[in-house]
């Protein structure tokens, strides 16, 4: 099961077992190597193609506030269940209406989709292995959980523009079947150990929006590490989805290799997420999403500059970098959030955020594609994500160096073991940042689910 020991108690193997068979579903988009072309075929040009693409975008992030509120106030079960529902009738659409009209709709309903999922999903995940005293597993849970949504891409992608020959729409008739199976396994999945009553603040949708910018607020790191993923996200989003069929067109292969080149990019993204803890041991956990990000961004830069198989091989290491960064910055936010009772809502915050500044990259990549410009734009991009992680890396350094300068005068005063001090003025952004940053939330937020395997867990 790609090299993960599960849960000894069954109970808690089978809910994760579950959760695979979600994950692997639900992701499973078959259209994403052919959509582009898909489109163009039925007759839509560059700008609309990428006018639907920002306005996906910002529909995400009008919804990712409010499903967020729902699964937190409801039922993080009953979200992912809603969100599988949609996305079969989102697949359907352009089967029957295959025009710009079907297509901003079929995206409208995958921006409801992936929104009712995207917080839900990790926070249910993230609170029942910790309701069930298995939340050490949650980084490789959620790492293979990522691998296993992979796996169906490898087998079908290679053959997706075949299918697409064979039967135009068949890309969405499946996609529409797969979304269908995740939907019952989201229905199979146990409700979590102890039950998630409503109380105080959750018990109001808008004051639920109150407690989650108050515990936001609280906590700068959290709002740093935040930052820290717009870049990896947008990096990866924009390459695999709207930038992956242009470049490749720019190194003039054919469109029957599409479907190849995606496969095998996702079965290197598939390994590194199989083993996200690995690099996470060698240089911590933030450092490891800084040095990645920073490496996918300069595999895009460098694509300019070479030929079609040096790129395929560029493609393959950026698939790498981000197999092993999302699960490593998901346990990061996780970790971080100092109040579960606000967790999918923070999480959608997050999310809210990501698809704004896609949104606005999507706009500029087509106006640079209509004027034939995408390697200025791959340059470009390399650039200014490598600039942002330097600037970020400053910010994060000066608000450790601040809780390290707050705590050690507190430490003396208590008589605590020096070991504390220690862990806050640990060397390096790889280090146990996050582990002073758990403590103290600890401390202000008596009411949070954090525990002290968690922190211990996160300065790892």
């Amino acid at each position: 099961m790609l090299g993960l020991r599960l849960p000894a108690n069954p109970a808690v193997g089978r809910t994760v077992r579950l959760t695979y068979g979600f994950q692997f579903f639900f992701g499973l988009l078959l259209w994403v190597p052919v959509f582009y072309q898909y489109q163009k075929l039925v007759g839509l040009s560059d700008g609309e193609i990428f006018g639907i693409q920002s306005i996906y975008y910002v529909v995400f992030c009008l919804l990712e506030i409010p499903t967020g509120m729902l699964a937190d106030r409801f039922d993080y079960r009953t979200s992912l269940a809603a969100g599988a529902g949609v996305l079969v009738a989102a697949n359907l659409v352009p089967v029957f209406l295959g025009s710009y009209t079907g297509f901003l709709v079929h995206f409208i309903l995958i921006a409801l989709a992936r929104s009712l999922v995207s917080g839900a999903q990790s926070a249910y995940l993230y609170e029942y292995l910790h309701a069930s005293g298995a939340g050490e597993h949650y980084l490789r849970v959620e790492g293979v959980g990522r691998a296993y949504s992979l796996v169906g891409k490898i087998v079908y992608w290679p053959v997706i523009g075949l299918l697409m020959a064979w039967n135009l729409p068949s890309p969405y008739w499946l996609t529409a079947i797969n979304a269908g199976v995740a939907l019952v396994f989201a229905l199979k999945l146990p409700p979590i150990l102890g039950g998630r009553r409503v109380t105080g603040k959750t018990a109001s949708l808008v004051a639920g929006v109150g407690g989650a910018l108050s515990a936001l607020r609280s906590s700068r790191w959290l709002v740093l590490l935040m930052v820290q993923g717009i870049a990896m996200f947008t990096l990866v989003r924009i390459c695999q989805v709207n930038l992956f069929q242009p470049i490749l067109e720019s190194k003039s292969l054919s469109v029957s290799w599409y479907g190849a080149v995606l496969a095998a990019m996702t079965v290197f993204e598939a390994l590194g997420a199989a083993r996200p803890h690995r690099l996470r041991r060698a240089i911590g956990p933030v450092g490891s999403v800084f040095t990645l990000t920073i490496v996918m961004a300069l595999c895009l830069g460098v694509v300019v500059f070479v030929g079609a198989f040096p790129t395929v091989v560029l493609l393959c290491v950026f698939a790498v970098a981000t197999g092993i960064s999302f699960p490593v910055q998901k346990q990061l936010l996780n970790d971080s959030i100092p109040d579960s009772r606000y967790r999918a809502t923070l999480l959608s915050m997050e999310s809210i955020v990501d698809r704004a500044v896609c949104a606005l990259v999507a706009v500029a990549l087509g106006a640079y594609l209509a004027a034939g410009r995408l390697d200025e734009f791959l340059v470009l991009s390399a650039v200014v994500t490598c600039a942002v992680m330097g600037l970020l890396a400053v910010l994060l350094l000066a608000v450790r160096k601040h809780r390290s300068d707050r705590r050690v005068p507190a430490v003396r005063r208590g008589d605590q073991e020096p070991a504390c001090e220690a862990a806050s003025a640990s060397p390096g952004l790889a280090g146990s940042t996050t582990l002073s940053g758990s403590a103290e939330l600890e401390g202000r937020f008596p009411g949070s689910q954090l525990r002290s395997r968690e922190v211990d867990q996160v300065g790892n």
